[in-house]
């Protein structure tokens, strides 16, 4: 079987995050259950996804790879 995302680890690219302009979201899909982590821009509300989330291991390597400790849910 193949993957559709990539799998991504902690050495994988890492984009820049700006908390100045940036807040990070936890996209979850109401239908499927799907949840993408990413960076919604303040100023624009345009959402930059970075990884999807299978399980609870996925979402804390994401917060220790930008640093954040409290992360919103968006439905």
């Amino acid at each position: 079987m193949f993957r559709i995302f990539k799998k991504s680890g902690l050495n994988s690219d890492i984009k820049p995050y700006d908390p100045a302009n940036q807040k990070p979201i936890l996209r979850c899909s109401i239908c499927t259950g799907e949840q993408v982590a990413g960076f919604k821009d303040l100023r624009t509300g345009k959402f930059t996804d970075i990884m999807l989330i299978r399980n609870d291991q996925d979402l804390q390597n994401f917060k220790d790879q930008y640093g954040v400790t409290d992360i919103t849910k968006e439905f």
